[in-house]
């Protein structure tokens, strides 16, 4: 897959969106905004389920220019698509050396598990070791792990996010590693900083896009700004963590 076309449905009052259509390539990262209970989640649930004007906001999902045939629907999805939920939980109880393994396994790749883990101790602070069992990590160490599982394991090239800032990483690396691994992500957020980390945003009001903004000169600048705190920042959350003394 190279690129995602989505046509613009309805929104909550059955009025159709602004826009015929969105076209998003690899490589790209767009943030979706908007206040709570505008959409977020299910735009990038229609994406997810490649909607077909199936769903409640009619819109349609298509791959490389080409509709998905409804009974591929499922199987394309789980290939192609991977989501990060705010809240993730493992139900395997196995070690994550043994777990990465699996997973390499089944997508017939010969993958070095130590890059794997390299890639995810880049993102959390809290450091994850191959004989840690899978169910005792942490909420930040399991969104890096899987981070680093989509980047490198995972051949999915749509990755949706829900509220990275949430999640105890650093949301920097994390969207670098992905975009450096030529995903196309999609984030869903409602902090600045990470809104105006893409050169693109999504904005949604009443269950529809209302509008898709292209960062200008001036927010890039405030991102180059909020980037610079947030480097500070992470200094002083790990000196925090360590029992110093904040200055």
């Amino acid at each position: 897959m190279k690129e995602l076309t989505l046509f613009g449905g309805k929104n909550k009052y059955g009025e159709s969106e602004f826009f015929s259509q969105i076209t998003m390539k690899r490589g790209e990262l767009y943030s979706i905004v908007g206040n709570t209970g505008s959409g977020k989640s299910r735009l990038i649930k229609d994406i997810e389920q490649l909607a077909q004007g199936d769903s409640v906001t009619r819109r349609k999902v298509f791959l490389d220019g080409k509709l998905i045939p409804m009974e591929k629907r499922m199987e394309i999805s789980s290939r192609l698509v991977a989501h990060l939920g705010q809240n993730m939980r493992f139900i395997i109880d196995t070690t994550v050396g043994e777990f990465l393994q699996l997973h390499a396994q089944c997508r017939e790749k010969l993958v070095d598990i130590s890059k794997v883990l390299c890639l995810a101790n880049q993102i959390t602070p809290e450091k994850i070791e191959q004989k840690m069992n899978l169910n005792l990590l942490s909420g930040g160490q399991t969104r890096a792990l899987m981070i680093a599982d989509i980047a490198i394991i995972c051949d999915s090239p749509i990755v949706l996010i829900d509220e990275i800032e949430n999640a105890g990483i650093d949301k920097e690396e994390a969207l670098e590693v992905l975009l450096g691994h030529d995903k196309l992500v999609l984030v869903v957020t409602h902090d600045l900083h990470t809104a105006l980390m893409a050169s693109k945003r999504i904005v949604m009001e009443h269950g529809a896009v209302k509008v898709i903004v292209e960062r200008s000169p001036e927010e890039k600048q405030l991102f180059e700004q909020l980037s610079s705190e947030y480097q500070i920042q992470k200094k002083r959350q790990t000196m925090l963590r360590a029992g110093g003394i904040i200055r």
